[in-house]
């Protein structure tokens, strides 16, 4: 039985019963091997950005309109491709332009069924038949699976068949949802895996939404940003990371999605603010929040001396006689006075207002299904990182010394470094919704903002940002990390200390804008290691210049797309205008990669030796197989 024991075989015997069914197994994924490897996406930094990132996974980064391109420019021309775009991305909204505009006659329905029958038959050619039709929208299934698979005969019989399935399709008014079944199928097929290198949550309007959409996705994975972890904790029941989800959502003028998707009234805080501050104005909704922030974050400081942030303890620094505050830089005046609830003597301390709300808002979190939902989806499909096909993906970074080694962190009586840290953060992640006690709590805030937390990456300065006008203050201090990313020794020292090949393995990074406008690359270290966050966000788009970055990995090689803005779904509608993206290769393979070179590769591998061993135990007897 070789390197399996029989228990396992037996296991394996219950779904394989017999020489037959072993065989054609082997037959199967044997063959599966000589495919081509399926085309990944890498996009990270979404920060709520709905109409551009569903844009972004509905033209597949452009390369929808490429394979359009190829198979019917020459034909058909450069408007009547990205005329078909529109109805792949957009289907029943396009259909009902067209429609509107008496430009969709049963001729012109033909036309895109048959248009988009060879597109998704062109596509299909990289997989098998079995997982095509798992992609198919069930209730076309047959239908679709008719179309994409005709078969050439001298009597033109399938072509008949093929005619009289397309025929009967419009006569019945299935049109609409055949096209739109057609589309979603394509889709798929162009992408065969999204990786979202975190943060989905914060600044943009509507993350709600595209955690929605995202849980429709067939094959995803998340590695959690910083903003994640923020959330998880704050889902959990970190008061730390509920208040700080609050100020932030009240800032960038979120608060809609907690109130209307999570049901997380704010009524009970602009309370507090009446009461005692005398107003609830968006300034001084700021103040009472980040006033509630620095009081909950000193209580985490101060539980975990072993976090080394009590330089973050900002509430005793407050001269409250002359309003100034003592930074290690020097003395600054604060730009307002407005503390009413901070005691001089023990300025950490809640008040009973303040204490009652903290409670109030806790609940409100923990108790919200919609968001438990939510987050327990993205708790699911994250981790802190992950390995795949050669390529290591995390968001923010692996915290280094200034002399470019991995940098040793203690938590719990212990140090942890390099890959054993991202373990001991990716356990406490876990700890931490899966229990919820008050020291993963702590730790989950730590996570979202610590100094050495690999999430973030930065020391936060919170504080001075929101009471301190001297810009010189805001400066956020980085990780050396952030500065090694360029050296190409360093990375490779990094993809070796998660058992990846340095020479041929890529880090895929988000987390920090790259300033594209101002000649800023997102390819570092020599091509080994890209940073993906080029500003979904619009909050960012000034900086970046651009309005994010994709990573696309086929089998051919790899590409960048730069995005400019999406100008929304009404001009695709009307113009059939695409967002634009400017495409960079990267990387180009000497020959074509197939399954076979990949993760999935490994695992079909592993699994042909499993079956032959069964096969063997049959064939000798050891095994008795069903007949």
């Amino acid at each position: 039985m070789g390197d399996f024991s029989r228990e396992y075989l037996e296991l394996l015997a219950e779904k394989y019963p017999n020489e037959a069914a072993v065989c054609s197994e082997i037959i199967n994924l044997s063959a599966i091997l000589t495919l081509p490897k399926g085309t990944e996406h890498f996009i990270s930094d979404l920060h709520g950005e709905y109409g551009a990132v569903r844009h972004i996974l509905n033209n597949c980064s452009g390369v929808i309109l490429e394979k359009v391109r190829r198979l019917f420019e020459d034909t058909q021309g450069e408007a009547k491709c990205r005329a078909l775009c529109s109805v792949i991305y957009y289907p029943i909204e396009e259909l009902a332009c067209l429609r509107e505009r008496g430009e969709l006659d049963n001729a012109r329905l033909r036309e895109i069924l048959e248009q988009l029958c060879l597109l998704a038959e062109t596509l299909s050619g990289k997989y098998t038949r079995g997982y095509v039709r798992r992609q198919m929208p069930a209730d076309w299934e047959f239908v679709l699976d008719e179309l994409l698979h005709i078969q050439r005969d001298e009597d033109a019989n399938q072509h008949r068949y093929h005619d009289a399935i397309l025929d009967s399709v419009i006569a019945t008014g299935a049109a609409d949802s055949v096209i739109a079944a057609l589309a979603e199928l394509i889709k798929r097929l162009a992408v065969d895996r999204l990786h979202v290198v975190g943060d989905i949550f914060d600044r943009g309007p509507e993350p709600a939404r595209i955690v929605d959409m995202l849980m429709q996705h067939p094959n995803l994975d998340i590695q959690w940003g910083n903003h994640d972890i923020l959330w998880l904790g704050a889902a959990a029941g970190s008061a730390a990371c509920v208040f700080t989800v609050l100020r932030i959502s009240a800032d960038y003028g979120n608060t809609m999605t907690l109130e209307r998707r999570y049901g997380v009234s704010l009524r009970p805080l602009y309370e507090f603010c009446e009461r005692v501050y005398g107003d609830s104005e968006k300034k001084t909704v700021h103040q009472a929040l980040s006033v509630l922030g620095f009081k909950l974050e000193g209580h985490v400081i101060m539980r975990h001396p072993g976090y080394e942030m009590n330089d973050r303890l900002m509430l005793n620094r407050i001269n409250y006689d002359d309003w100034t505050v003592e930074l290690d830089s020097g003395t600054y005046p604060l730009n307002t006075n407005r503390f009413p609830t901070v005691d001089p003597k023990d300025p950490y301390r809640l008040t009973s207002e303040e204490g009652a709300l903290v409670e109030e808002y806790v609940s409100a979190f923990k108790e919200s299904q919609p968001l438990r939902r939510h987050l327990d989806f993205i708790y699911q499909k994250g981790s802190t990182y992950l390995c795949c096909n050669g390529n290591l993906l995390y968001h923010g970074c692996i915290p280094m010394t200034p002399d470019g080694k991995f940098a040793s962190v203690r938590h719990g009586g212990r140090w942890y470094a390099g890959r054993e840290l991202m373990d001991y953060a990716d356990a406490v992640v876990k700890s931490a919704w899966a229990r919820g006690d008050e020291s993963a709590l702590d730790m989950m805030w730590y996570l979202w903002c610590g100094n050495n937390s690999p999430f973030s990456g930065r020391v936060f300065h919170t504080f001075e940002r929101a009471v301190v006008d001297d810009k010189s203050t805001w400066v956020e201090p980085k990780n050396p990390y952030f500065s090694h990313w360029e050296d190409e020794e360093a990375v490779k020292m990094i993809l070796a200390e998660f058992g990846l090949d340095p020479e041929r393995g890529h880090i895929i990074n988000g987390h920090t804008p790259v300033k594209a406008k101002k000649g800023e690359s997102p390819v570092k270290a020599g091509g080994r290691l890209f940073i993906i966050d080029g500003g979904f966000c619009k909050a960012y788009q000034a900086t970046t210049g651009i309005a994010g970055y994709t990573l696309i990995y086929s089998s051919h090689g790899i590409r960048l797309k730069s995005h400019r803005p999406f100008e929304g779904v009404a001009k695709v509608l009307s113009e059939n205008a695409d967002m634009e993206s400017d495409s960079v290769p990267v990387e180009f393979f000497p020959t074509r990669r197939y399954i076979a070179d990949t993760d999935e590769g490994e695992r079909l591998r592993r699994r042909i030796e499993a079956l032959n061993a069964l096969l063997a135990a049959y064939r000798t007897g050891q095994l008795q197989q069903q007949r």
